[in-house]
């Protein structure tokens, strides 16, 4: 298994105090799937001192002790993230997913400490000084034959962020789960015990979910699968909601947001995005875009429509979203994307002035809105697939003629130039002020026969 230079060097040093270093979880995972790596995970053995071993990484950078109860150091070097642990044995005593009796051991077997792991694939540890692996519940096996398997009945149902995690990971490195864990994790969906998780934890492995899977649509069916959606009725209600065959050949709105995450996905790696807050609103904008449709959706003359359904959507994103988050910015982010994503194919099938570009830019960031609407017209089975870029193109292009691609249209006239012009601080100012963004805007006016205008009509 490759290390960073500087893990064989600590390894080392933790080996001269008398300690048994073993890498291990994601990162020996990862080195069998050829993914990159910059964070380590490293369980030390035959040392009970969590000072003694601080005190011996201090020689290689900044400490921190992030867990006293549970015995976890974190070291940052090289642009590499360490975690050193203490084997330890986990006893739920609780609901909540902090309620577990922490009990450090260095006396443990390998075997032992890593019963407490959820999957066999993250319970394989590296030997560095035997240059050997350690697989005591044969993960390399479930690796190469594609499987994600539990490792314990009782320990696994005891964390149920399980679930989420089972879910992430078969759509990361396109895993089957296991049938006995599939059971295992419908059992603790049908418990409620999901209720007990923290928005936070849940956000967490969703992000996971979306930005290191190529196809988050299998992460997606597998929370349908599991009767997870039962949690997020918003998602829930897609499924069997009728659309237009014309338009979508494909099915229900389900199989469509299936369809528009994975064509996200691919399209955010072509553009080399790699902004992860932006990348992941632009997630949520597209999974919450249609979730208006089951609200609105109706056959009239035989023909399904979904009239309003932009904007009838805001409020169940609004509601599925405070699920994961109290991020305000966020949300607010997200629910302008589903409002207006149907807009920049509207300017082009109207072939909308500038005017209207200027409008939308005040509305909602253009480029990002651009991906999301090329995202929901690739993601479906329409044959005149060449008209999506086309549309999307012509209307970022006239965004950044404009220079408002990223940024909403800047007003030419401020309360600054009305105090210039002799007028004193008022309730009428905003109307001045709106006056003039309009005669920018409409009028396409420059700044001085604005405020010449003003002077005439004030």
């Amino acid at each position: 298994m490759y290390l960073p230079k500087i893990l064989e060097d600590i390894l080392t040093h933790l080996q001269d105090i008398g300690a048994v270093p073993i890498v291990v979880g994601g990162s020996v995972r990862d080195s069998f799937l050829g993914i990159p790596c910059k964070d380590y995970d490293i369980e030390i053995f035959e040392i009970d001192s969590i000072e003694i071993i601080e005190d011996a990484l201090k020689k290689f950078g900044s400490v921190k002790l992030v867990g006293k109860s549970f015995g976890v150091l974190t070291l940052k070097v090289d642009g590499y993230d360490f975690d050193f642990a203490l084997p330890r044995t986990e006893l739920k005593i609780g609901s909540s997913h902090q309620d577990f009796l922490i009990t450090t051991n260095s006396k443990l077997s390998f075997k032992q400490a890593a019963i407490r792991r959820d999957f066999t694939i993250n319970a394989i540890g590296y030997d560095y000084f035997k240059k050997e692996f350690l697989d005591p519940f044969d993960g390399i096996n479930d690796l190469k034959n594609s499987i994600l398997r539990h490792i314990n009945d009782e320990t696994f149902i005891e964390d149920s962020l399980r679930v989420y995690r089972a879910v992430q990971f078969c759509a990361r490195f396109n895993l089957n789960l296991e049938e006995k864990t599939f059971d295992l994790c419908k059992t603790i969906v049908k418990n409620g015990e999901l209720e007990h998780l923290p928005k936070e934890r849940v956000f967490e492995e969703f992000k996971k979910l979306f930005l290191k899977s190529q196809k988050p649509s299998i992460g997606l069916n597998l929370l349908k699968e599991l009767d997870v959606l039962v949690y997020f009725p918003e998602l829930k209600s897609l499924i069997d909601c009728i659309q237009d065959e014309e338009y979508h050949p494909e099915g229900d709105v389900w199989i469509h947001t299936l369809m528009t995450v994975d064509e996200l996905s691919r399209i955010l790696k072509e553009q080399n995005i790699e902004d992860e807050y932006r990348k992941l609103y632009l997630f949520y904008g597209i999974l919450c875009h249609d979730f208006g449709k089951p609200f609105c959706t109706k056959e009239i003359n035989g023909k399904i429509t979904s009239h309003k359904h932009e904007s009838l959507g805001v409020e169940p994103t609004i509601s599925f979203l405070e699920k994961l988050t109290n991020e305000k910015r966020f949300i607010d982010i997200v629910c302008s994307l589903v409002k207006n994503h149907l807009i920049p194919f509207q300017l082009y099938l109207a072939e909308s002035s500038q005017k209207a570009i200027k409008r939308l830019s005040l509305k909602v960031n253009i480029e990002d809105l651009c991906i999301v609407c090329l995202a929901d017209c690739l993601g479906r089975d329409i044959k005149d697939k060449d008209k999506c870029p086309k549309a999307i193109n012509w209307v970022l292009q006239k965004a950044k003629e404009l220079d408002i691609h990223n940024e909403p249209i800047k007003p030419l006239i401020q309360g600054r130039d009305l105090i210039e012009l002799g007028f004193k601080p008022s309730k009428v100012f905003k109307e001045i002020l709106d006056f003039a963004f309009d005669l920018q805007i409409e009028e396409e006016l420059g700044k001085e026969d604005i405020l010449k205008s003003i002077l005439k009509n004030y």
